[in-house]
């Protein structure tokens, strides 16, 4: 491609605008300046939706995102400057960019590179011009007039076209739509103390350098000065394709030289690095899961379902079955339980008894009054027995019908109700205790002693 002798006259602006850029810690005259975290991969930025805030940061302004044209930087009034810039850094790598350019006088669509130490490498596309694009490096800040490069393009405002550039420290080199149209080795840029050599972050803007506030000969270079009521003018990027080489989750500066050999690489995935692999995980649906099993496992799992929906179906058989079985025994137990109480309610009222003649007594009364009454008449009682038991007649002073133990078998040493004659019971005067009995005229009961009959 062919130099724009036009273009390469204003060079000199070109360097001081793209060189007016600032760090917060120059590691150059700072030796506690932070790390910066490392990218340690390669990934596809596209913009057809707003960035991880994890990965990028909008430094200025505000910028859209869409489908069909990616990242919109658009310029509606004067003082608009939208930038969103890589929160990681590569040190040595790849960039790729699909852009498209905004049209306007004065206005200036820029891709940036910039380290804490200030080197630098630039694409750099002028509103004024829809067929140039412009390259251009600086190392540690210092601005050299000659670094710029300026080479024809078919028409960058009409179109997405591919800038990539590759940088090592043997080299950079400047590709457009594939083709190769710059190489800067290091012995070129000041013997190599120019040449841009430390870790760098990724910027992407638009801002106008044909604003009346700036000076004449800036607003010289971006093409005159800027009319906004012509605007809005907007540069699309529609995707970012970018691969760090230095392969660490960190890196720092060794000391204040700004060389590429002074700088600690730290091993291991990076934030960012763990952002974007962990974020192309995504958790599957459970049908999504399902639709990924082999045909035969599938298989297997409904074979497994249908096992086990028999067994639970088989269970709940049994179970209802033995609950018929259950209650039909329950009901034949309570219709048996019926019919024998109905029986023996006939067999009273064919004997004479009225069985509702039971409801007069109850616990109570039974409890405070007893069964037997002093009106009640005496029994009969057997003689003893071969097994000893006191024979009471009517005869008898002794009234009860409850049988005694004769006097040779006598009372149970320490049994409850009988204490022993030589310890009194509690309560009493003596150790007798009275006994309930029934005259011959059935007139009432007296105490008698009961040790003996």
């Amino acid at each position: 491609m062919r130099y724009l002798s036009g273009l390469l006259a204003a060079a000199p602006l070109l360097g001081l605008v793209s060189a007016q850029v600032s760090t917060t810690c120059n590691p150059l005259n700072a030796t506690d300046c932070p790390t910066d975290p490392g990218f340690n991969t390669e990934y596809l930025f596209n913009f057809n939706t707003t960035p991880s805030y994890e990965l990028w940061e909008t430094t200025a302004g505000s910028v859209t995102y869409d489908s069909e044209n990616g990242a919109g930087f658009t310029i509606n009034k004067q003082g608009d400057s939208p930038t969103i810039r890589t929160l990681f850094y590569f040190f040595f790598g790849r960039v790729e960019l699909l852009l498209k350019v905004a049209p306007g006088v004065g206005i200036i669509s820029s891709a940036m590179w910039l380290s804490d130490d200030l080197d630098e490498v630039d694409w750099e596309f002028l509103g004024v011009n829809n067929t140039a694009a412009s390259t251009n490096y600086f190392g540690k800040g210092l601005q050299d007039y000659h670094n710029a490069g300026v080479y024809t393009t078919r028409d960058n405002q009409a179109d997405f076209l591919n800038y990539t550039t590759v940088w090592t420290k043997e080299g950079i080199d400047w590709y457009i739509d594939g083709q190769h149209v710059r190489n800067l080795t290091p012995d070129a840029a000041n013997k190599t103390r120019n040449y841009p050599q430390t870790p760098m972050r990724l910027s992407l803007g638009i801002w106008a350098g044909g604003d009346p506030s700036l000076p004449q000969g800036t607003r010289e270079w971006a093409g005159g000065n800027t009319d906004y009521s012509k605007g809005p003018f907007t540069m699309y990027v529609k995707s970012a394709h970018i691969t760090d080489y230095g392969g660490g989750s960190e890196y720092a500066y060794g000391d204040t030289s700004g060389s590429w050999e002074s700088i600690k690489v730290t091993a291991g995935n990076s934030t960012a690095y763990k952002a974007i692999h962990e974020a192309q995980t995504p958790k599957l649906s459970i049908s999504q899961k399902w639709d990924n099993l082999p045909a035969g496992a599938r298989i297997a799992v409904y074979v497994a379902a249908g096992v086990v929906a028999a067994v639970l179906i088989g269970a709940l058989l049994w179970y209802c079955i033995k609950q018929r079985q259950s209650g039909a025994r329950e009901a034949r137990l309570a219709t048996e339980m019926e019919k024998m109480d109905r029986m023996e309610l006939d067999k009273l009222k064919r004997e004479g008894v009225d069985p509702d003649a039971y409801t007069d007594y109850d616990s109570r009364s039974m409890r405070k009054e007893g069964v037997v009454t002093s009106d009640a008449p005496p029994a009969n009682v057997s003689p003893l027995d071969s097994k000893g038991w006191s024979a009471v007649n009517i005869e008898s002073p002794m009234q009860s019908p409850a049988p005694f133990l004769n006097k040779e078998i006598g009372d149970a040493p320490g049994s409850p109700g009988s204490p022993a004659p030589s310890h009194p019971g509690p309560g009493r005067g003596s150790g007798t205790a009275p006994i309930r009995t029934f005259s011959a005229s059935h007139s009432g009961y007296q105490g008698i002693p009961g040790g003996e009959v």
